[in-house]
């Protein structure tokens, strides 16, 4: 059976998903922190989380170990790892009243948030050396 050359095979574009979802944080607030470790290596994305001093930031890196799990269960290495998408959706919106001034209410928002990870697999390319060779006769 003959397979299409335009298809991607799997081992090629390899890629590990992590999903978070009904996150009890404005994805305003999340979008910061996901900014701040969009495309680095996954090592240098634990170390800057471990130290960040925002509320989004340990959920963020428990799913980022959640899916170097998933990508080690398929046995890709944790250092060839990097994060290709982290994409931060609005999720549901409950709504709560506050009581105000003369009977009335006011409505306050308290915001979700879907978090979707995707983890890429650095391809190492060989380098090819500008050196000729000289054959001998």
């Amino acid at each position: 059976m003959d397979t299409c050359f335009r298809c991607p095979t799997p081992e090629i574009n390899k890629t590990m998903r992590a999903f978070l979802k009904n996150y009890r944080q404005s994805p305003r607030k999340v979008r910061l922190v996901a900014g701040l470790i969009r495309g680095k290596n996954v090592e240098e994305a634990i170390a800057e989380l471990d130290f960040l001093a925002k509320r989004a930031g340990f959920p963020i890196k428990k799913l980022l170990l959640s899916a170097v799990a998933n990508a080690k269960q398929t046995g890709i290495e944790k250092e060839n790892l990097f994060i290709k998408e982290l994409r931060v959706d609005k999720g549901i919106t409950m709504k709560r009243m506050m009581p105000a001034a003369m009977g009335t209410g006011h409505r306050i928002n308290k915001r979700t948030s879907h978090l979707n990870l995707v983890l890429g697999e650095k391809v190492m390319a060989v380098k090819k050396s500008n050196k000729r060779t000289v054959l001998e006769k």
